[in-house]
């Protein structure tokens, strides 16, 4: 893990240091920024992700410095802290309280909201909001969670005040470093920085948003009406959860072990490292107590799983769409 960590920090810094030590070209500035975004992407899912679940270091404050990535990435750690901890893992797949199914009215990602003419085509334009996932964060959602809460769970938060100071403080740094010293100290156009900086969300948002929506919104997932349906919480995360490429050691590599994501939600705490041989065991278990277990041999599969599941939700109406869903299951 900690080769990881510190791979994934060589490139974020060495690939910002090249940028003002070589003083290259605008294409060369182009691809040294885009290295830089793949860093971003890399340590938000295996680092970040990991530090969030006080899963690298039996150290919380080795854990607490790492959760900061989010902050250097423009996003609030505290604030994805409390979303993905209150606002996922403790109610995965309900509408309403687990904020990895909001879609802004854009995307329907569960059959108990109400559909919408436009969701006919979300299976089309989905890849395309994805994409605008980490822009979203950076530029609106952590506001709208700290000053607009939707959750009742965040309105009835009080948030310490040196959450509000960090909140604006990484916001600048991260805007700073990423828009406006390049035109500061490189002279680059506005406009070649700003290309590159959606090119960067591009490939930040794209990527995170498919690891994690890959292993819950899937046409063979299942959609509690609410947070009891179940006779206990392992038989929820079972039916709620899927696994993909759980054979490729490169996906998981890559992606944080998050495509281990059953053995994620059965031990959040544990480092991701350890989620392939834990993976095998819960199978096995799985298959002894006849419990379904849902998987995808490749990250592809799984994005046609989950594109076929934006479809069915995009054209077929509440009732129908829940009742089948809930034969499947």
């Amino acid at each position: 893990m900690w080769v990881k960590i510190a791979v994934g920090l060589a490139v974020l810094a060495g690939s910002w240091i090249a940028l003002y030590v070589l003083k290259p070209d605008s294409w060369r500035f182009i691809s040294l920024y885009l290295l830089n975004a793949i860093a971003q992407t890399f340590l938000l899912l295996n680092i970040a992700h990991d530090s969030n679940h006080n899963a690298i270091s039996s150290e919380r404050w080795v854990n607490k410095a790492l959760n900061y990535v989010f902050d250097v990435c423009g996003i609030s750690s505290y604030m994805w802290r409390i979303l993905h901890h209150r606002g996922h893992h403790s109610c995965i797949n309900l509408h309403g309280e687990d904020d990895a199914l909001t879609g802004r009215g854009v995307l329907r990602f569960t059959p108990h909201e109400p559909r919408t003419r436009l969701q006919r085509f979300q299976h089309i334009y989905a890849l395309l909001m994805y994409a605008l996932f980490s822009l979203d964060y950076v530029f609106l959602r952590d506001f709208e969670c700290f000053f607009f809460p939707s959750h009742d769970y965040l309105k009835q938060a009080k948030h310490p005040v040196r959450e509000y100071v960090i909140l604006f403080a990484g916001k600048a740094f991260y805007l700073t470093y990423m828009l406006i010293l390049p035109v500061v100290l490189l002279g680059k156009s506005p406009l070649l920085v700003a290309l590159a900086f959606a090119l960067s969300h591009l490939i930040i948002g794209l990527s995170v948003a498919l690891v994690f929506q890959t292993t819950h919104v899937i046409d063979s997932t299942y959609f509690p009406s609410d947070r009891n349906e179940f006779d206990n919480w392992i038989h929820h995360i079972f039916a709620t959860t899927a696994d993909y490429a759980t054979e490729n050691p490169l996906v998981g590599w890559l992606a944080g072990g998050l495509n281990h994501h059953i053995v994620h939600h059965l031990c959040p705490f544990v480092c991701h490292t350890h989620y392939a041989p834990l993976t095998r065991i819960v199978k096995q278990t799985a298959e002894e107590y006849g419990v379904p277990y849902r998987q995808h041999p490749t990250m592809t599969q799984a994005i046609k799983h989950h594109l076929l599941l934006l479809k069915q939700l995009g054209n077929e109406d509440h009732v129908s769409l829940l009742q089948r869903l809930d034969s499947e299951a």
